[in-house]
Order: structure tokens, then C-alpha cells, then sequence
């Protein structure tokens, strides 16, 4: 019988390359944090290497010199790539492929890559693809050679090597055909909204930087069972699921997709959709994970990510997550958010506090009711019960006797109805 060895896909070996015009601790951390994206897209970094500029090269990202030193590394550690951590232009991504005879990726395309491979729903799926085939319509001569190089790796998942045959007419027309698609699917998601918005029961957007904790919060929070990993962008798809407080009262919990430093605008633009759940909720959960040394600045990606989508004014609760994980005792405050708390979604630490914290806030927007409704209109305090926080029910002869804080909407869709 004839034996078969099996054969596994040999990762690719990259050299990652950055530009400091500014603070080098920052580029570093920022080149560290490719290295955790070039991971998680299956390859593996064999050296890092910065080159300190005044500002980026315009034709070939980095200057004569350091391509010379980029080359000689690429051939001393066997190196099937280089990826920089800016969006290259077609010019700087072909110019830079000849000078150094290897293929060149960018940090968007690393990006699109893996949100290519966690897209799970329909919706993921169009707004990837939408993403990328923005990005490519204007590198298709880059392209061409890049991709064609090795035959697969970064940035050949989703349309992938299609991108090599195609011509920007077929594109085109393939955006306008998913253009369409995501309006059907935004359409949807406002049908979706107003029928929860009649409803009275209040939202929260749980939003962070990619990796903070979200899922395993929104999963600790309402038992969701959404994957959880210890990965950049392990989930990609948004999840609604419902909380129910201390006092019985019901919220709706929204996970959203990560942010992350130099996140592509063309991700920003196909995701909008999904991020506009953002806009219209009642409260921003705002995840950090607090163990991070890179905490401050990931807070500001975030709260910038904010300012681009035109998030307007929402009450913010920052939720240091990870506080098992610290290692330092400094404060925690977060100077933009209306409230701050410490937890470890992991351990269940303080949810407890940060679910009585929700309820607070949500009082501290509702009406005080107190009225007797007729047993005909027991219904009513069902609804009371969803969507505000019961305090008292009195059973007598003439009815029920409520005491309760409700949404403003509702106080007057009640006494509407009493009229």
C-alpha cells in the first residue's frame, strides 16, 4: 500500500519595516503590535526594523540606504517578505517590490487579510469583501506581480487571487453589486432598530480596541457563548444579546468590532453599518484592558475612531477590564467617560458592581411612576418590568398599585393610554 506524507503549508517568513518621523517608542509599539497581526494572519516575523526619517519616502517608503540593509536581511534570514506598518501607495508598493526582488505587504492588507478569514455571517462576509476590493481597485499593477510571487499567504484570502485577473471595470462592478447588497442589509438593521426602539428597552454599544475583552464581557454579562480568544480580531461579526439587571430590569448589549491603530478606512467605510448600532445607542460601554502598557494610547485610537464615525454625544462608561492581570497599583481614570469601574470579565470580578453601575445610569434617565392600574391592565406592568426598574406592586380591590422608574417614552405612552 502506498504510504502518504502529509504535507503542511509552510508560513511565511517576513521582515516587518516601519518609518519613525516622530516618537520611537511609539513606532516600536506599534511595530510590535504588526507582529501580533502578522500572526494571527499565519506568519511569522524574523526581524524588525525601524528607519528614523523627517518623513516618509514619497517613491519607496524608505530611503537608498536602509533598502540596502532591508535587502541584505531579507537574504540572511531567508525572508519571503517585507510588510510596513503604513498603507503603501501603488507607487511606493511596486517601486519598493523591484528595489528588494520580494514580495511587499502593507499593514492594510495584513488587516483585510484577517478579517477575511473571521468574517462568519453574510454581512461580515460583504463588508470584507467590499474593503478589499476598494483597496485593491487602485493596485492593481502592484498587484499583480505581489500577489502572483508566492502563489498565496497575506492578502489572498477573501477575493484574493481573483485580484490578479480582474480589471478595475469588473471591479467596479462587483462594489456597486455589494454597495447594494450592504444597503439592503443597513436597511434591515434600521427595521431592526425601530422595532427595539418601541420596545423602550435600552441599549449599550460595547465598543474597544481589538483584543480588550468585549466577547468575553458580553459573554460573562448574558451568556452569549460568542468565541473569545486571546487574538486580534477573533470575532469580527457584531452580537445583540439581551442583560437582565439587579432589579429585573432588561438591557440590550451589543458587541462591535474592534478597533485597532491605523485601522484601514476602507474597513471603517464598508463597517459603517454595523457601527452605526454605536450611534443609536443609549450608553458606550468603552472595554480597556488595563494590563496593556499600551493602554493610554489604545484609549485615544479608540475615542479617535469615535470622532471619525461621528459618534455624538453618549454617556460613556470606560470598563477597565484585566485588573487581575495588572501589574501595577496606579490609578485608573479615564478623563473623557462619565464613569469608570474596574473588572475582570475572565474571573467575574466586580460584574456585579458593574451591572448596579448600568442600573444607576438607567435610573438617573427615567421617570418616577406611581399609579394604580386596573387587573385588565396587567400587561402594562409586564412591560414596566422589561423595560423599567419595578420598585413596588400593591394587589387590592381596585387594582395594582405600581411604583416604578420608567423611560421618559414610555411615562407617556402610559399615561396616553390611562387617558
Amino acid at each position: 500500500m502506498a504510504e502518504f506524507t502529509e504535507t503542511k503549508e509552510i508560513p511565511e517568513r517576513v521582515i516587518l519595516l516601519a518609518v519613525c518621523t516622530g516618537e520611537e517608542a511609539r513606532t516600536a509599539a506599534s511595530l510590535d503590535e504588526l507582529e501580533d497581526l502578522v500572526d494571527t494572519a499565519g506568519a511569522v516575523t524574523v526581524d524588525k526594523m525601524i528607519q528614523n526619517r523627517e518623513q516618509i519616502h514619497p517613491v519607496t517608503y524608505i530611503g537608498r540606504g536602509k533598502i540596502e540593509e532591508v535587502k541584505e536581511r531579507i537574504w540572511e534570514l531567508d525572508a519571503t517578505g517585507v510588510v510596513c506598518d503604513d498603507e503603501l501607495s501603488p507607487e511606493q508598493m511596486k517601486n519598493l517590490e523591484d528595489a528588494l526582488d520580494t514580495k511587499i505587504m502593507d499593514r492594510t492588507m495584513v488587516i483585510l487579510d484577517i478579517f477575511a478569514g473571521h468574517a462568519v455571517t453574510s454581512e461580515g462576509k460583504i463588508q470584507v469583501e467590499l474593503a478589499q476590493l476598494k483597496y485593491s481597485a487602485s493596485r492593481l499593477i502592484g498587484l499583480r506581480s505581489s500577489l502572483s510571487r508566492l502563489g498565496g499567504g497575506i492578502g489572498t484570502r477573501g477575493p484574493g487571487e481573483k485580484k490578479i485577473e480582474i480589471d478595475r471595470r469588473v471591479i467596479r462592478h462587483r462594489i456597486s453589486q455589494l454597495s447594494g447588497e450592504l444597503r439592503e442589509v443597513k436597511s434591515h438593521r434600521e427595521r431592526l432598530r425601530r422595532r427595539r426602539e418601541k420596545s423602550h428597552i435600552p441599549v449599550a454599544a460595547i465598543v474597544g480596541y481589538t483584543n480588550a475583552g468585549k466577547s468575553t464581557l458580553l459573554n460573562a454579562l448574558t451568556g452569549a457563548g460568542i468565541l473569545a480568544e486571546d487574538k486580534l480580531f477573533a470575532t469580527l461579526d457584531p452580537t445583540t444579546r439581551m442583560v437582565e439587571l439587579g432589579s429585573g430590569q432588561q438591557m440590550l448589549l451589543t458587541d462591535t468590532v474592534g478597533f485597532i491603530h491605523k485601522l484601514p478606512h476602507h474597513l471603517i467605510e464598508a463597517f459603517k453599518s454595523t457601527l452605526e448600532e454605536v450611534r443609536y445607542s443609549d450608553i458606550i460601554l468603552h472595554v480597556v484592558d488595563c494590563a496593556n502598557p499600551q493602554m493610554e494610547l489604545q484609549m485615544q485610537v479608540v475615542y479617535q475612531t469615535l470622532r471619525d464615525l461621528e459618534i455624538g454625544e453618549k454617556t460613556i462608561v470606560t470598563i477597565f477590564n484585566k485588573i487581575d492581570r495588572r501589574t501595577d497599583q496606579d490609578p485608573l481614570r479615564d478623563s473623557q467617560s462619565d464613569y469608570q469601574i474596574g473588572i475582570s470579565a475572565a474571573t467575574g470580578e466586580h460584574l456585579d458592581e458593574l451591572k448596579a453601575l448600568l442600573e444607576e445610569i438607567l435610573r438617573s434617565r427615567t421617570i418616577l411612576l406611581e399609579r394604580m392600574f386596573s387587573y385588565a391592565q396587567a400587561g402594562q406592568i409586564q412591560e414596566i418590568r422589561r423595560s423599567g426598574q419595578l420598585v413596588s406592586e400593591e394587589y387590592g380591590e381596585q387594582g395594582i398599585r405600581v411604583k416604578a422608574y420608567v423611560p421618559v417614552e414610555l411615562y407617556t405612552k402610559l399615561i396616553l393610554r390611562s387617558n
